[in-house]
């Protein structure tokens, strides 16, 4: 097998082309709301590159603007058919949840190699709020809106990954817009929210009901995804006091868990630990000093970037 400084002896571009790979991460994770399938389609692209001859890369003016496009459209074949792979998906699902760099570090044992979620341009785009909000549109809208006011695509370019006009694609990426708009609720900014979040994280801890309630919106929605992997228990509460109940009771039942503050897609959020090993992610959303939204991850093939890998 050649070694990597033998592999960029042989492919003077293999350099430029691995710098992309950041860029498509951030892309795929946008469009899918997944690391692990993320990673998939950007292997999947790449496999794509090296199975041309040498002949036809070299003919390719921008292989970074062929990489972007080959991924967008297999990005797009995915979501087409998300509805029929969530159909056999066990309870809830939710978007995978993905640590601050930092958080990441932490965890990661001395020599290991760089997670994808180092990879991953913290911003609004991945708050889960936004993720949330991205499942509900079509797979052409999601696409159409995430290349142009995420990443600024032009109509032009878009209309060739989706197969329709330009006119057609800002059609479709208005239109998401407009659907965004209207789902997403005023929240506060997350260097305001670490406040809620803590106020929110106290009253738990100390099982104080009535604080709790105080600190939920009366029609707040938690969610939670389990993947049907671990204890189901109640995968969707509703209104401030069936929450703040569901939370204590989870406290008297396991008494051992400790609950951290931490960055959740670039939001203040919370992590529940057991015996040193994160079993829980919880994304919080909060309007004035309420939290209105908890989306709680519990899947643990959806924790691989919270937890320390076991070292052989």
């Amino acid at each position: 097998m050649s070694s990597p400084q033998e592999d960029d002896q042989l492919d003077p571009g293999l350099d430029a082309i691995m710098k992309e790979r950041r860029q498509l991460i951030n892309l795929a994770y946008r469009l899918l709301g997944s690391l692990a399938d993320a990673e998939d389609v950007v292997q999947d692209t790449y496999v794509r590159w090296y199975a041309m001859t040498p002949e036809q890369r070299d003919a390719i003016v921008s292989p970074g603007a062929w990489l972007n496009k080959v991924a967008s459209r297999i990005c797009l074949d995915l979501l087409g058919s998300a509805r029929v792979r969530r159909e056999n998906y066990v309870g809830e699902w939710i978007p995978e949840p993905v640590p601050d760099r930092t958080e990441w570090a932490a965890v990661r044992p001395a020599g290991t190699a760089t997670d994808p979620a180092d990879r991953i341009t913290l911003d609004e785009s991945v708050s889960m709020a936004f993720l949330v909000v991205l499942e509900s549109l079509t797979p052409a809208e999601r696409v159409a809106f995430v290349l142009h006011d995420v990443f600024r695509y032009p109509f032009n370019d878009i209309a060739d990954i989706v197969g329709r006009t330009p006119a057609a694609c800002r059609q479709l990426a208005t239109s998401a817009r407009r659907r965004i708009r209207d789902a997403q609720a005023p929240t506060r900014p997350a260097n305001r929210q670490t406040d809620v979040v803590r106020n929110f994280k106290q009253a738990w801890e100390s099982m104080d009901i009535d604080a709790l309630i105080g600190f939920l919106d009366p029609g707040a929605v938690s969610v939670a995804d389990t993947g049907g992997l671990v204890e189901a228990g109640a995968r969707s509460l509703e209104g401030a006091e069936q929450i703040a109940n569901g939370l204590v009771a989870l406290l008297h039942r396991m008494p051992d868990l400790t609950i951290l503050e931490r960055m959740v897609n670039g939001r203040p959020g919370l992590v529940i630990e057991q015996d040193g090993v994160i079993v829980s992610v919880m994304a919080l959303e909060a309007t004035d000093d309420r939290v209105t939204h908890i989306w709680v991850m519990r899947n643990p093939e959806k924790l691989r970037g919270w937890r320390t890998e076991p070292q052989g």
